[in-house]
């Protein structure tokens, strides 16, 4: 080999391993970024209150979003997870202001829809053959439907004037409460974050979960339920939307309608930035997690520096544009 072809070969060598450097690193150094502007543009970023803030706007959605990274997981795709946020959210108001019953009970049942639309999921996307990414579709607006048709397209709080024209009876539980504030708010994130990443990295059925997402053909042949887990998946992408909505019914203490619909793109994002993260080249939770830290800072940071709401998306839309594109640039 020539000098001049050493010399081309080192410079590759190093570009590649530069946009390796990317590829592992770019979500973070988005981030990093972005508390430098932040905080130089507004002292008060790095306030401890506001980190509080920044960790408890983004549970709800990392919450979600480990739900749909589960589902990734085996190469699927579930755009139902705001509407399922959106019914356990009313269900589980319901349970209280309608049929006065206690937390438990509240929750269970809220729980339950939850399980019932991941097991409809399952059953049509496996035994139907519908593609994933079009039968949830298909079950969004179908469980959106169901949840409006359900609290009469109306929101549901304390004292409401119900349908006879009398008023509510029930009260959410002080207890229930507590779920959406802090810190048992942010502590629910994090045990979610830990016990999905346990599950995904650290068990036989995350691992099984990563090879049918690999090679479907190839995990049925080597002896793997591949149905099973599928079903397992989206159950509990399912639930842990279900979850995402008994939070959020928690820290609002209403159902509104469509509640957990505005939380469907940004888990999508944080979930899909998340790919990547320290190399991970597959779903997994801790990448989630980060994936959401990008959108809750970035949220936050541009109310503080009061940019007006209908640019906000445009903004957002751009940095997780170029997020995405330093961590997925790879030199070939």
């Amino acid at each position: 080999m020539t000098e001049k072809q050493n010399e081309g070969a080192i410079r590759s060598k190093s570009s590649f391993d530069f946009f390796q450097f990317l590829y592992k690193y770019g979500t973070i150094l988005t981030i990093i970024l972005l508390i430098v502007i932040f905080s130089i543009a507004n002292p008060n970023f790095l306030q401890l209150n506001n980190i509080i803030n920044i960790l408890r706007s983004i549970s709800i959605v990392t919450i979600i979003a480990i739900g749909l990274t589960i589902s990734l997981s085996v190469n699927g795709f579930d755009l139902s997870i705001g509407s399922v946020a959106s019914l356990a959210n009313a269900v589980v108001i319901s349970m209280f202001v309608w049929y006065q019953q206690p937390t438990i009970i509240a929750i269970i049942v809220a729980l339950l829809a939850a399980l019932l639309v991941g097991l409809l999921n399952a059953f049509l996307i496996i035994k139907m053959r519908i593609p994933d990414m079009l039968l949830t579709l298909a079950t969004m607006f179908i469980i959106q439907g169901v949840a409006l048709t359900y609290t009469r397209s109306a929101s549901i709080s304390e004292n409401m004037i119900m349908p006879d024209g009398s008023y509510a009876e029930g009260k959410i539980a002080d207890a229930f409460g507590l779920i959406g504030k802090y810190p048992l708010i942010i502590i629910i994130m994090f045990v979610l974050v830990i016990l999905v990443h346990i599950f995904l990295t650290y068990t036989k059925h995350g691992r099984y979960m990563y090879v049918i997402g690999g090679n479907e053909e190839a995990a049925r042949l080597s002896g793997i339920a591949v149905n099973k887990y599928k079903v397992l998946a989206y159950v509990l992408s399912a639930l842990l939307a279900g979850v995402g909505g008994i939070v959020l019914a928690s820290r609002v203490m209403t159902a509104e309608i469509n509640a957990g619909g505005s939380y469907l793109m940004d888990a999508v994002a944080a979930a899909f930035i998340g790919l990547s993260v320290l190399g991970a080249g597959k779903p997994n939770a801790f990448g989630t997690f980060i994936g959401a830290v990008l959108i809750g800072i970035l949220a936050n940071g541009l109310v503080m520096l009061s940019v007006p709401y209908y640019a906000m998306d445009i903004v957002k839309g751009t940095v997780f544009a170029l997020a995405l594109a330093i961590t997925y640039y790879k030199l070939k």
